[in-house]
This record gives structure tokens, C-alpha cells and sequence, in this order.
């Protein structure tokens, strides 16, 4: 539980003064600053939101869980007394996996280094080009943990290979990476993580499927779970939205959903322990809300 701070001049000093009430949260209790002298309510991820937090995060969860924003508003349609447009719904998914990401991004994950990384694309906006954006994206296999992922509207090239493992590699030491034969790849690679120290040097294996007849099916399984998301969506619209709606999908994965093989949250799995409940979005919002 994160402490009761002003949200004016930062400070503990204060004491219960009645309660606010609101048209759909129920009544808020206020608080007077014993140090500034103003009125405030504690901020734990939902400031002036009119909606509930209940409806918010069930919300973020349908959309990430594979209902299109329509497909939601429908849903509360049928089962919620306040509707909300498809629009909110989708506002509500940026704005809180924006607030989300700022906070996971000061947690460490303990991860196995078994790092399994590839593209693929996706597709965004009819009018764009043929064959969508490209997603780059790794998992660390132990944990099955998400570890590093690069969006990007080019083709596939040298640089956002290297900007890939660059992230790969800020995730932490990797035992070996494992990517297809793509020819960027070792370019790539080798500008990242070439030493002539033996003792640092991470092999990089190259699984060219026209030679070993196998695919890289540790990150393809990775890719059909969030494909299938992307379809369900009809495709990404603005390229400012598709990253963040991409990084929701991954939370999704690391933080919220079980995985079907393990039977553990990634998270978890990557020593990552949070006290979030059962409502898991709600959990990691107010874990954000002071960040």
C-alpha cells in the first residue's frame, strides 16, 4: 500500500475530512493537508475518472484479452448500467498501459537468458503499406517472459536489428540468443555483443529453416497469441497508437495472463512477486499510481 501523499505539496501531514461523492464511484474520501491547507483525495491510479475502477480495468482486460473496443462497449451494453463508447474504451487502454509501462520498467526480472528472438509483421491502417509494420520481439524461454520488444513502420533492416538487441541486451546478460537466418541478424549481433573475451563472449545461434526443416517455435508461439489479438482488432490504426496497443498485449502476457504451459504467471516465474489480486490490472494501476 503506497503512503497517502498531498497531491498539491507532497506531504503526509493530514487528516480525514467527509467524503466526496461521485455519480458512478460511490463516495471518495477527502483529506485536508495539514501543511498546505488544501483539500485532496488520494490519487491511487484513477483521478477524476467517472467511471468505476471495476469497469476501467475489466475493460482493459476484455480489450487485451481479445474483444475489439466495439466488442466491449457491447459487453457493457448488455451487463453495466453506464455505457461507454468504443472510444473511451480504447482511451482507457493507452492511457493506463502508459502508466503501467512506467512502472514495470523499474522492476528486474530474474531471467533464465535462454533468449529466443524474431520479426514479424503487423499489420496497421489499410492505406499503409503491404505487409503492416514489424514487430521485433524476445522471450526468455525459462520464464517465458517477454523481454525485449522494438516497434517499428520500416522494413526489416540493420538498424532496428540492432536497436532490437540493444534492448535485448539491456534486459540482461543473455546465455545465447537464438534468431532465424534472417541476414540482419548477425550484423546486427556482432555490433552489440562482439568481444574478443572468451569468457563474455553469447553465442548466437542461427536456425535457418530451409536447412534444419524446424522453425523457431519458441517465439512463434509467442507471435500467434499476439497475431491473433491484432485480427481480432481488424489491424492497428495511427502509428503513435500501435506501439502502446502492442506494449498493452505484452503486460497482458508477462503480468496478467497465466501462460497454458507452465501454469504460472511469466512475472512470476522471472521472481517478479506483486501483491496485485485477483482484478490483476487494477493491482498494477495502483502499483503505478506514485510513479
Amino acid at each position: 500500500m503506497k503512503p497517502i501523499k498531498c497531491i498539491h505539496c507532497k506531504e503526509s501531514n493530514f487528516v480525514k475530512k467527509g467524503f466526496r461523492k461521485t455519480e458512478n464511484r460511490g463516495k471518495i474520501q477527502k483529506y485536508l493537508c495539514l501543511s498546505c491547507k488544501k483539500y485532496f483525495t488520494n490519487d491511487e491510479g484513477f483521478y477524476r475518472m467517472r467511471n468505476s475502477e471495476d469497469k476501467i480495468t475489466e475493460a482493459i482486460d476484455l480489450y487485451f484479452s481479445n474483444l475489439s473496443s466495439r466488442k466491449v462497449r457491447n459487453h457493457f451494453r448488455r451487463h453495466r448500467p453506464h455505457n461507454s463508447s468504443h472510444v473511451t474504451v480504447l482511451d482507457w487502454c493507452r492511457r493506463y498501459v502508459l502508466k503501467v509501462t512506467n512502472y514495470i520498467n523499474t522492476l528486474k526480472p530474474e531471467l533464465s537468458g535462454q533468449i529466443y528472438g524474431d520479426e514479424t509483421m503487423i499489420p496497421r491502417d489499410a492505406g499503409h503499406r503491404k505487409g503492416g509494420d514489424v514487430f521485433w520481439c524476445s522471450v526468455d524461454w525459462g520464464t517465458r517472459y517477454i523481454n525485449a520488444t522494438f516497434y517499428s513502420p520500416n522494413p526489416q533492416n540493420v538498424v532496428d536489428a540492432t536497436e532490437f538487441m540493444n534492448r535485448i541486451k539491456n534486459s540482461g546478460k543473455p546465455k545465447f540468443i537464438q534468431t532465424d537466418a534472417g541476414m540482419f541478424y548477425p550484423r546486427a549481433f556482432n555490433k552489440v555483443f562482439y568481444t574478443r573475451y572468451k569468457d563474455d563472449q553469447i553465442p548466437h545461434i542461427v536456425n535457418n529453416v530451409h536447412k534444419t526443416g524446424k522453425h523457431n517455435v519458441r517465439i512463434e508461439t509467442v507471435f500467434m497469441k499476439l497475431k491473433d489479438r491484432v485480427y481480432d482488432f481488424r489491424g492497428l490504426k495511427a502509428l503513435w497508437s500501435a506501439p502502446i496497443i502492442m506494449q498493452g498485449l505484452i503486460i497482458q502476457h508477462n503480468f496478467i495472463e497465466q501462460h497454458t504451459t507452465t501454469g504460472a504467471i511469466p512475472a512470476e516465474l522471472a521472481g517478479i512477486t506483486l501483491e496485485l489480486g485477483n482484478n490483476r490490472w487494477l493491482g498494477l494501476i495502483k502499483e503505478s499510481a506514485n510513479i
